[in-house]
């Protein structure tokens, strides 16, 4: 088994690209939370209150969802 070891540093574009491919993934995870959240407080905003108060909430209770 052969192996390649090397003690040069990554190029400065490269760490530079990996910053802002991790900087657009972050908002990416922040945006697809948001969105989920609006959607569940959607869906359970149609609810009626005896259905919600099934599930063990109120009408109140929507507007903390995510927070």
């Amino acid at each position: 088994m052969a192996a390649f070891e090397t003690s040069a540093t990554a190029p400065m574009g490269a760490v530079s690209t990996q910053g802002i491919l991790k900087f657009v993934a972050i908002r990416a995870d922040a945006l697809r939370g948001w969105n989920d959240r609006r959607v569940t407080r959607k869906a359970l905003s149609n609810l009626s209150d005896r259905e919600l108060d099934d599930i063990g909430l109120c009408r109140g209770d929507l507007e903390l969802i995510g927070l």
